[in-house]
């Protein structure tokens, strides 16, 4: 079994029978029969399928505030048959994990989660430790409690919670201290809390400690009236009638000062395709709510201390929603 990346590409294939003529590939998602792949196979030659596009239409990650292990449980079978309909080869069932993570090209090809061993937290680490104790890292504010997501030797993903005044998790479950940097945020307010899907198709939490900025923008149209009545008009009516006024929202977050290590969080957070925001509700201050967010930026130049000194980000998110509800 193998926890596999289901963002790259995922070869299964079969050294078809001496008589063969093609090849059929079944996949069973969660235990159940989702598609068969027929493909033409020549006597002896190599048949292969991919099939990470496919059984990622069923993994569709959330996020409410609660941290859930999101996989799918994925079996595969190929067989290849002869004109007459007799299997002339076949593969054991291959069972699979499913994650809703990638690979870079130099990973090569068929990555798996989290492309090392076993057990070990699910996010970038230090590349460069003094020590086993110094690999694993997160920041987060004075008096936040949170979820770290982790992996074990079954491939089954988890998360593990911290205190609001823990300073590292040890041992269980993944047996790889993780410690717990606390930054004070408290000029700028409370900081904002960025969830997004990492490389490793789970939810990373990343703070920004600075300062924000809340945009709004609108997109309308409008005419022109005639507001002619009989042989006058009403001077407080508008002549340029505006219609269809939508509008959105938008904020700018300053990560504040983190090592050059963590260049790659701020790169997956670029690369994830669902981000969500939590912020305290405007409605009712003592609570917060989970909004999805899209990432504005396309690019981000990655920092050095040599250039920089200080490693910060700057980055917009746009509220993934119209302002004005629309919804129908």
């Amino acid at each position: 079994m193998a926890a596999i990346a289901l963002r790259s590409p995922q070869y299964k294939s079969l050294s078809a029978g001496a008589s063969s003529v093609y090849a059929l590939c079944t996949i069973k998602i969660g235990g159940v029969l989702k598609y068969t792949l027929r493909k033409e196979a020549a006597p002896s030659q190599v048949v292969v399928f991919e099939i990470a596009e496919l059984c990622r239409d069923f993994l569709n990650i959330t996020f409410d505030g609660s941290y859930t292990a999101q996989t799918l449980t994925i079996e595969t079978e190929i067989n290849s048959y002869n004109v007459s309909g007799g299997i002339t080869a076949s593969t054991q069932a291959i069972n699979d994990i499913g994650y809703d993570a990638y690979g870079t090209f130099m990973e090569a090809a068929n990555p798996v989660v989290p492309f090392g061993s076993r057990p070990t937290w699910l996010l970038g680490e230090n590349p460069n430790p003094i020590n086993i104790n110094d690999i694993f890292y997160i920041y987060v504010p004075y008096d936040v409690s949170g979820q770290v997501p982790y992996i074990i030797a079954n491939e089954t993903m988890g998360y593990q919670s911290y205190g609001s005044s823990d300073l590292d998790i040890v041992g269980s479950p993944a047996g790889v201290k993780m410690n717990i940097v606390r930054v004070d945020c408290t000029k700028y307010g409370q900081g904002h809390k960025i969830t997004f899907v990492n490389k490793f198709g789970a939810l990373q939490d990343l703070w920004f400690f600075l300062k924000s900025v809340n945009t709004t923008t609108k997109r309308q149209e409008q005419f022109q009236r005639n507001i002619i009545n009989g042989t006058s008009y009403d001077v407080f009516t508008h002549t340029k009638q505006v219609f269809n006024t939508i509008a959105n929202t938008s904020i700018s977050l300053s990560s504040g000062y983190y090592p050059e290590w963590a260049n790659q969080w701020f790169e997956q957070l670029l690369l994830s395709e669902q981000v969500w925001l939590t912020r305290l509700d405007p409605i009712n201050p003592l609570s917060t709510q989970v909004i999805p967010v899209n990432v504005k930026k396309s690019s981000m130049i990655q920092k050095t201390s040599v250039n920089e000194r200080l490693i910060d980000y700057t980055f917009d998110f746009d509220m993934s929603f119209d302002y004005i509800n629309n919804i129908r």
